[in-house]
């Protein structure tokens, strides 16, 4: 909660810098009013811990009427908050732009998961470190609430060997056996491969998951074919990662892998139009 209330407070400081003028100016500082957030289009609902944590922030009373993964439609209210009109203000930019992009990941992401359990149930579809800075706690949220896979959240969530880590290495196999003798047992090890000897390079050095990257979804059926018949295909989780998009995401739910990761989910989801409108309340 700490870790959350410092980032929404770096927020909005960016936003109201020495405060917000145009508000001191025009608007009495006893005045109170209720913002009415409202969706201006359809979408999955994300967001409601981080607007209830801006309000408090502010000495807002706010009152969540869609809850995190619940869908709502053009037209619907999705939280009203009540209090000081100047504070409203104040949070409004944060507040929307926020819950716009959590609600448009969680959007996005749920109608990749559809598509893909529509062709293939067992199938994860997992988020990438491909966040924008600042923002990854905020975007992993709304990838989980979409009903997505967070995978890893940063570099020390576990061991996973790219190509740059191989081109300095030298060797997959080498690479996988290195990090099994120093690592500790709890730690999980996912290798990037490219070509099918890859693979089976790094399913007998023992990874524990293998990434079929920038593969197309023919080569990964060739790729899996042939750990079918070394019998290595059981003894590891098969990830399709690269050039995945929600047009061919499909092709890739049909290829027999476990995981499908796409960086799309976060680094190109359309941000839901949400508005806010606030009322003056009338003092008895």
């Amino acid at each position: 909660m700490m870790s959350l209330r410092k980032r929404l407070l770096e927020f909005l400081e960016e936003d109201l810098g020495w405060g917000d003028i145009t508000s001191e100016l025009i608007i009495p500082e006893d005045a109170k009013g209720r913002g009415i957030v409202r969706a201006k289009e359809p979408g999955i609902m994300c967001g409601c811990e981080e607007a209830r944590e801006l309000a408090k922030l502010m000495d807002l009373n706010v009152k969540v009427l869609k809850r995190d993964g619940e869908p709502f439609d053009k037209g619907d209210v999705l939280l009203e908050l009540v209090g000081s009109v100047r504070s409203i203000l104040a949070i409004e930019r944060v507040l929307l732009n926020l819950l716009a992009h959590m609600c448009g990941v969680a959007t996005y992401t749920r109608r990749i998961v559809e598509k893909v359990r529509q062709v293939n149930p067992r199938v994860r579809v997992a988020a990438t470190r491909k966040t924008l800075p600042g923002l990854r706690l905020f975007e992993k949220k709304a990838v989980k609430v979409g009903g997505g896979d967070t995978h890893r959240y940063d570099l020390s969530s576990m061991v996973l060997i790219k190509d740059n880590h191989i081109a300095v290495v030298g060797d997959i196999k080498l690479a996988v056996e290195s990090v099994k003798r120093l690592a500790s047992f709890a730690v999980k090890i996912e290798t990037e491969v490219s070509t099918v000897k890859d693979a089976i390079d790094a399913a007998r050095a023992g990874a524990d998951i293998i990434m079929l990257d920038n593969m197309t979804p023919s080569e990964i059926k060739e790729a899996i074919r042939a750990l079918e018949v070394s019998g290595l295909r059981e003894n590891v989780l098969l990830e399709a990662s690269g050039r995945i998009t929600e047009e061919n995401v499909v092709d890739y739910a049909t290829t027999g892998v476990d995981i499908i990761s796409m960086g799309e989910i976060t680094h190109s989801a359309k941000s839901i139009d949400i508005s806010l409108d606030v009322e003056p309340l009338i003092k008895e």
